[in-house]
């Protein structure tokens, strides 16, 4: 396993790109998955997703207290009403916060290393990772969606 770089904000561009969705489901993208892993672990972030170490590619990983939740080709087929406004940050854009609606509750359907599908409920900080995450996949970012700037 190995660390990768990670994407920050002068190459925008790149994380605006939408990813592809995973086809083959191999030991490239196993290891694809287990560097990320190694890569949140060192940087002590909540979520990495694949555009993020230049793979476009619809792969995210989401640290859920110490469990980590693979989603290949994630899909977010339920969100609640009751959103949660809370202070978000990327690792992508390092020293940014803000302040962030997201929906409290979510469920993903996503497919697993060995393309097994799957749905994941998730509430609170869990579920705004996955959206974030999500979002991340769809060339969508966090700044698009401050709604007040904070400092962390």
């Amino acid at each position: 396993m190995a660390l990768r770089n990670i994407v920050t904000e002068e190459e925008i561009g790149f994380l605006r790109k939408k990813c592809r969705t995973v086809t083959e489901f191999n030991t490239r993208l196993h290891k694809l998955l287990d560097d990320m892993k190694d890569t949140l672990d060192k940087a002590q972030g909540a979520g990495l997703a694949a555009p993020q170490v230049g793979v476009l590619k619809k792969v995210a990983i989401i640290d859920a207290d110490g469990v980590f939740l693979e989603l290949i080709n994630p899909v977010i087929i339920y969100e609640s009403d009751e959103l949660e406004e809370s202070e978000e940050g990327c690792l992508s854009f390092p020293n940014r916060w803000g302040i962030v609606a997201r929906p409290y509750k979510v469920t993903v359907r996503a497919q697993d290393r060995n393309g097994n599908e799957f749905e994941h409920e998730a509430e609170g900080f869990v579920a705004r990772a996955i959206c974030h995450e999500t979002d991340h996949l769809n060339g969508v970012l966090f700044i698009d969606k401050v709604i007040e700037d904070s400092e962390a």
